[in-house]
């Protein structure tokens, strides 16, 4: 019987938490706080401490739920410092069709209820590079 090292590859992290392979290699390993490989390797592969990858994933691609009034409504900047998605962002994903239209434009800032956002959240995915930068989703 062959003796395997503990640890995950990048495919294997990926798997546990649904996510391509791709994303997990090429965006969350290229952060800065993403953890070291252990020492040891699985053949070719490198292998990275679950548990380590696990504080990495709560810390910077879990999207906490906001807690949204469902008959309120918010701004893009209430919603950015709410969920962590920027008024950029929600700008350019109006643009192409991945965010829903204000529910009220009677003033300079559109607003949305917080049902509008809550449904808007769900199945989104985050990535958040650090507190000094901006949302990417």
């Amino acid at each position: 019987m062959v003796d395997t090292p503990p640890g995950e590859t990048y495919a294997e992290i990926a798997a546990r938490h649904g996510r391509a392979e791709t994303t997990v290699r090429n965006q969350w390993a290229r952060h800065p706080e993403w953890p070291k490989p252990l020492s040891r390797k699985r053949g070719k592969f490198l292998l990275f401490d679950p548990a380590a990858v696990d504080r990495f994933v709560a810390a910077h691609v879990d999207r906490p739920a906001a807690e949204l009034e469902p008959r309120r409504l918010y701004s893009a900047r209430e919603i950015e410092n709410l969920t962590g998605i920027t008024a950029a962002t929600i700008r350019a994903d109006r643009s192409k069709g991945r965010w829903p239209a204000p529910d009220d434009e009677s003033s300079r800032a559109h607003r949305w209820y917080g049902a509008t956002i809550t449904k808007a959240l769900v199945g989104r995915r985050a990535y958040r590079k650090s507190d000094e930068t901006t949302d990417r989703t």
